[in-house]
């Protein structure tokens, strides 16, 4: 309950019980709400939770559980409320009562739906939550940055997947000016987006985007606005859920200014089932949620992490949280004795009992506190049997929370999605328009691909006309060569054969005449020859007559004489 700028957290477990406070001037140092499943730690942060809207300060709940919608409604008279009230000593002040409370729902079923644009949660959150190694980081930056020089929206997931794809396109000419632009970096962001995309990212990202200044709203009454985050399906989804709280985060840090010490807080953040927020995470990613504990407490804001056990928080966050709640804790194992101990070691020592038994000897309801005082001293730990809440302890009914829905300005105004145009449509139409021009130019190749080849095609017509003239004329001419030729070894043959003929008639003649001619001179000699018998048939005759007439003339002397006279003639 909220008492003269204090939380009254419970009383002490003594025979005469204490209230112990909560200065809220302190409530920006941030705390740790722990303990057990069933212990309370539920109600202890309804607890807290009405009492900073009572101060006037706007809340943070996630709900994963769905008890939390509760503080929509009265809390119900009962015996053991009664006996509570009067326990705690405020029959006089204490009222059941609602508080005004608006519902949101990263997936826009059990509440409004929270958007922010990819642009906004920036490259280095979405670098830490998709899990990408310092070189894939440092092109997610060049993709946002080519998106910025070239004024494209990265709105959701479908822009960031477009200028990726379009990146990839131009990986050549962007490498130029960029730097070098590795396609498996590409291919593996763009692998790391479909988890989110399965995990519910494709509704976070979007239009449109939710102002946080509209957590900081109050009531007529004056009472902060209790945000009431409907986490139980999206719990399921831790990297979305991560993603969510670290937005929501570095969203506060940058906008807010800077507040100083202050009386009470500007907001308060209560991140249910905050081991979640740590678990499996890079270096990098942990360093990140230090920086911002620590740096936001500056702005104002409180942050209270609830989680089982302390150990569940890494240890330079849990040094932040200076405001604890430790409810019981259940130690059956060596780990969980360990644990008992480590929960028991985050406390100033308070010498009338031993903290690590009291952690483990605590009933539901109960707890160990400590918190600042007034001067930010860390108080000795207490055994705090915690204080009721106003409202009701179990979740709403479904009508409550559809009128707390329905008379919320935030439904209007956030309820249906807007798809403006950004990365997506205008990289679409101009794909659209290259793809178009592509085509034209296309069927430009192709026309001229077509003439080119009707003109090879007639050229090479032509060119066969030609080469068949040609040929028909080199045939003609040959043709009429050989003709020629014909005719001339005709003319030759013929010329060949009549002087054949004439020099075989002449031949003939030739052989006739000389034939003749020796038949003539046979018949001369013949002739010659039978004139020279005759002559010497005569002669003979004639000797023989002389001989005779010698042998009879009688003497031998003229015969002699005689013979000799004829052979001289």
């Amino acid at each position: 309950m909220y008492e003269n700028g204090s939380i009254y957290m419970g009383i002490t477990k003594e025979l005469q019980p204490q209230k112990v406070m909560f200065d809220m001037s302190q409530a920006n140092r941030h705390g740790l709400i722990a303990g057990a499943s069933g212990t309370g730690k539920t109600i202890t942060m309804k607890v807290m939770a009405e009492s900073f809207s009572d101060a006037g300060v706007p809340v943070f709940v996630c709900d994963v559980k769905g008890d939390v919608s509760g503080l929509a409604e009265p809390g119900e008279d009962n015996e053991g409320m009664q006996k509570r009230i009067d326990r705690f000593g405020i029959r006089d002040t204490f009222s059941y009562k609602s508080y005004p409370v608006t519902f949101w729902d990263i997936y826009g079923k059990g509440g409004h739906p929270i958007r922010t644009t990819v642009s906004d949660f920036g490259p280095e959150l979405l670098s830490q939550i998709m899990g990408l190694s310092e070189i894939q980081e440092g092109v997610l930056n060049i993709a946002f940055r080519v998106a910025d020089d070239n004024g494209l929206k990265i709105l959701d997931l479908k822009d960031l997947r477009a200028v990726l794809n379009h990146i990839s396109d131009n990986r050549i000419k962007y490498s130029a000016k960029y730097g070098n632009i590795a396609s498996a970096s590409i291919n593996s962001i763009t692998r790391a987006i479909l988890p989110l995309e399965d995990q519910g990212g494709d509704k976070f990202f979007g239009e449109p985007a939710l102002d946080i200044n509209d957590w900081f709203m109050r009531s007529d009454d004056g009472r902060g606005m209790i945000n009431v985050l409907h986490a139980v399906e999206v719990i399921q989804k831790p990297k979305l859920y991560c993603m969510f709280l670290m937005w929501m985060l570095a969203e506060l840090f940058e906008q807010l200014p800077e507040a100083g010490d202050a009386d009470k807080p500007k907001f308060v953040f209560f991140f249910d089932e905050a081991h979640l927020l740590f678990k499996d995470v890079p270096k990098a990613f942990l360093q990140l949620i230090e920086q911002t504990v620590k740096l936001i407490r500056s702005k104002g804001v409180g942050i209270y992490f609830v989680t089982q056990s302390p150990s569940d928080i890494p240890d330079p966050v849990l040094a932040q949280l200076s405001n604890r709640v430790q409810h019981a804790l259940r130690a059956y194992t060596p780990a969980e004795q360990k644990a008992v101990r480590t929960a028991a070691q985050t406390f100033r020592v308070n010498p009338d009992f031993k903290t690590e038994d009291a952690i483990m000897n605590l009933g539901t309801g109960e707890a160990l506190t400590s918190f600042l005082d007034a001067k930010g001293i860390p108080q000795i730990v207490q055994y705090t049997k915690i204080i009721c809440p106003q409202s009701l302890m179990a979740p709403c009914s479904s009508a409550t929370k559809a009128q707390c829905m329905a008379g919320s300005l935030m439904g209007e105004k956030y309820d249906e999605p807007i798809d403006n145009i950004s990365a997506y449509e205008i990289l679409t139409e101009q794909a659209e328009i290259d793809a178009e021009i592509a085509a034209d130019e296309l069927a430009l190749k192709q026309a001229e691909k077509e003439a080119a080849e009707q003109a090879k095609q007639e050229e090479k017509e032509r060119l066969a006309a030609e080469k068949a003239a040609a040929k028909e004329e080199e045939r003609q001419r040959i043709a009429e060569e050989k003709e020629a030729l014909r005719q001339k070894i005709a003319e030759e043959k013929e010329a060949q054969r009549l002087k054949l003929a004439a020099e075989k008639e002449a031949l003939r003649q030739k052989i006739a005449a000389e034939k003749l001619a020796q038949k003539e001179k046979e018949k001369a000699e013949k002739k010659a020859e039978e004139e020279r018998k005759k002559k010497e048939k005569q002669k003979a005759q004639r000797q023989a007559k002389i001989e005779s007439q010698f042998i009879q003339a009688g003497g031998q002397v003229l015969k002699r004489g005689l013979l000799g006279i004829l052979k001289l003639k």
